[in-house]
């Protein structure tokens, strides 16, 4: 990974929705790309925050934190940061292209999670090149 990454492409390369790529890694951390449509899971990373980007579409990570419920949406450009321990789901009914930024070996559907649908790919991100 010592030469530039076009996103774009990157994002090209493969057709599975849920199931992050590894574009780069910084340090301990994957930065990660991802197609996403439709819904995610309720999920919650104990240990860790994460990193949103969306590069295309819209996103919207509906929170459960002190007891109540609220959502935020994210358009093209836009950043959000989940807090550890906070239960989300990201969803994306129009579909969208995202970054995520976590450390390595961070399951996609964190460690508490409901039951994983078919559609989502329970991973710790795969090579970009593998499945592409």
């Amino acid at each position: 990974m010592n030469e530039p990454i076009d996103l774009q492409s990157a994002l090209a390369s493969f057709t599975d929705l849920w199931s992050p790529r590894i574009v780069s890694r910084v340090n301990d951390y994957d930065v990660r790309v991802a197609k996403v449509a439709g819904d995610h899971l309720w999920h919650a990373h104990d240990d860790t925050d994460e990193f949103f980007l969306v590069l295309d579409g819209e996103l919207t990570i509906a929170l459960r934190e002190d007891g109540s419920e609220r959502a935020v949406t994210l358009p093209k450009g836009a950043v959000f940061v989940v807090p550890r321990g906070v239960e989300h789901k990201p969803s994306a009914p129009g579909g969208a292209s995202i970054l995520m930024f976590e450390p390595t070996g961070t399951l996609s559907v964190g460690d508490r999670h409901e039951d994983v649908p078919h559609h989502v790919d329970a991973t710790t991100g795969r090579p970009l090149t593998s499945g592409a």
